[in-house]
């Protein structure tokens, strides 16, 4: 089977064969796509047990804690203990995470145990994937880049990433068919751990094993994963840019003004994002059981929205960064308000749509104008404060945009709308 592998045809400009990368891959894959089906429907098991919205936003939020914590902890140890091993401890949290979370909640919606219970014991065992499921984007991206030329790196990094955005469609596009009896609502838990088991099989067996004889190569951290974890790039140039870099500052006046913005666009998406789905259920009218088919075509018509943007009109119009951040800003507060007042199905699809559309414009232009702003001997340096910048809206809005949901469910999208709104005028401040 080895010889096979190694026969096989190489990615171009790689030392590596096609079934490899495929590996490397699939491990990306199956996380995004695992997370995406959780969040489609985490609002229907909420709603099922009885648990308060604010409390399942909550039980996400100790994890990303972890996640944007120990993600640059896990890019540095790539080097030293082999990115294979870390690849596989990354989707190994993976897997013991999503079946201790199923577990939880298959006795949560069977009484066995109270609904504050089932969601500590949610918050506990989703902390696993938090800690150890963010070794996997750096390790892959290092074991990709150590076997590949650096004039090909970037090219084969961004074919790697892309397996996020495939997995944003993927995972609610396959989470009502894993709805299956007697274990129910969790059901797309257990089979995408099942799915990520016959990755890590794959991986142990078939991926060689780079303990010895590694070449340079690191990978980035990546920010929290969910549908709006798209590529930006600020992944990709960190793990291309050289190692030792300078520790930058958000504070820099020439990447400050980008920072910000990117924050705060994020916050809205963060929010908007996390209420959504119990936005659904509401305006549609849905009971628990049956409302996780609408919440995913929602979802991915929003992921659908945002690899639109990013992998086809962005290219196309190829837009300045200060342009991407006003035209983002504008057609996301467009998208919140026309998702605020949708009454059926139709307008919600085309309202979220539209909303990630704009912030898929937001963020790969703060992106790109940070990294525009400082010289290439800075790239690693402001490529992770970008990450830090993705990743800590996910900590502070699910939390605060269900706390205002909890007044009015009309209220965050409004909100989010008004940020945008805001966003759309300072942004004109930007170099």
């Amino acid at each position: 089977m080895m010889d096979a592998l190694r026969s096989r045809p190489k990615v171009a400009g790689t030392a590596l064969t096609t079934p490899h990368f495929l590996l490397l891959f699939s491990a990306m894959l199956v996380a995004a796509a695992g997370n995406t089906a959780l969040q489609s429907v985490m609002p229907a098991i909420g709603r099922a047990i009885g648990i308060a919205d604010l409390w399942v936003a909550l039980a996400y939020t100790w994890s990303a804690v972890l996640w944007v914590w120990l993600a640059p902890y896990w890019a540095e140890k790539s080097d030293h203990h082999g990115r294979k091993s870390l690849t596989l401890l990354g989707v190994g949290g993976f897997i013991v995470s999503m079946t201790l979370c199923g577990l939880s909640l298959v006795g949560g919606l069977h009484g066995w145990w109270s609904g504050a219970l089932t969601f500590i014991l949610f918050a506990l065992f989703r902390s696993v994937y938090g800690s150890l499921g963010c070794a996997t984007p750096s390790a892959t991206q290092a074991y990709l880049a150590s076997k590949t030329r650096r004039s090909a790196r970037t090219a084969a990094l961004s074919a790697l990433s892309s397996s996020f955005g495939l997995g944003t469609i993927l995972g609610p596009a396959l989470a009502p068919l894993f709805v299956l009896p007697f274990v129910g609502l969790p059901g797309p838990l257990f089979a995408f751990a099942l799915i990520g088991l016959a990755v890590f099989i794959a991986v142990a067996r078939w991926l060689p094993d780079d303990q010895h004889g590694r070449r340079q190569g690191h990978g980035a951290a990546m920010s929290y994963p969910s549908i709006a974890s798209m590529v930006t790039g600020a992944s990709v140039r960190a793990a291309t840019a050289p190692r030792r870099q300078k520790r930058l500052s958000w504070r820099d006046p020439r990447i400050k003004g980008w920072i910000l913005a990117g924050v705060t666009a994020g916050h809205a998406q963060a929010a908007s994002l996390t209420c959504i789905g119990f936005f659904i259920i509401d305006t549609l009218h849905l009971k628990p059981n049956g409302a996780e088919g609408p919440i995913s075509i929602v979802m991915m018509a929003g992921a659908a929205g945002t690899l639109a943007a990013q992998w086809g009109i962005i290219p196309r119009l190829q837009l300045a960064p200060r342009k991407l951040i006003l035209w983002g800003a504008v057609i996301a507060g467009v998208g919140l308000t026309m998702t605020m007042v949708a009454r059926d199905l139709y307008g919600l699809v085309l309202g979220f749509g539209m909303t990630s559309i704009g912030f898929g414009f937001t963020r790969p232009g703060f992106t790109s104008g940070a990294s525009l702003a400082v010289p290439t001997s800075e790239q690693g340096g402001v490529a992770g404060v970008i990450t830090s910048a993705n990743g800590i809206s996910y900590i502070l809005a699910p939390g605060l945009g269900m706390a205002l949901y909890g007044l009015n469910p009309h209220l965050p999208f409004a909100a989010c709308a008004a940020i945008c709104a805001a966003l759309a005028v300072t942004g004109r401040r930007l170099a």
